[in-house]
């Protein structure tokens, strides 16, 4: 097997993983987890979402991720986090405020006429 081949299974394996275990872990908490590089057993992945800029998000790699991926895939022999710098999404604000935004605006026009 040539060098490019066993780093496509490697990277391939790593994408499973990925997928199959950490992805579902992590979007319950509005997260995401992706592939950015995997050189001399470090295997570099990107917070998005939720968990960008999330100060837990390096526990979750450290304490989680890394163990899942080290456990399975032996060539990971690191994890390094990096943040996803075109995330919009706060880890401190809820995105859920249980209303329509468009319906409080318009509530709002009523409530400014009648006390006039």
């Amino acid at each position: 097997m040539s060098n490019k081949e066993q780093y496509d299974r490697i990277v391939q394996n790593i994408k499973q993983v990925l997928d199959n275990y950490v992805a579902p872990a992590v979007a319950g908490h509005g997260g995401l987890v992706n592939f950015v590089d995997f050189q001399d057993g470090t295997l570099t992945l990107e917070m998005s979402g939720a968990c960008s800029g999330c100060a837990m998000s390096a526990m979750t790699l450290q304490q989680g991720i890394e163990g899942i991926m080290i456990s399975m895939v032996p060539e990971v022999k690191t994890i390094v986090g990096v943040d996803d710098p075109n995330s919009g999404v706060s880890p401190f604000m809820s995105h859920n405020y249980g209303y329509d935004p468009q319906e409080y605006w318009d509530d709002k026009d009523d409530i400014i006429a009648t006390d006039k």
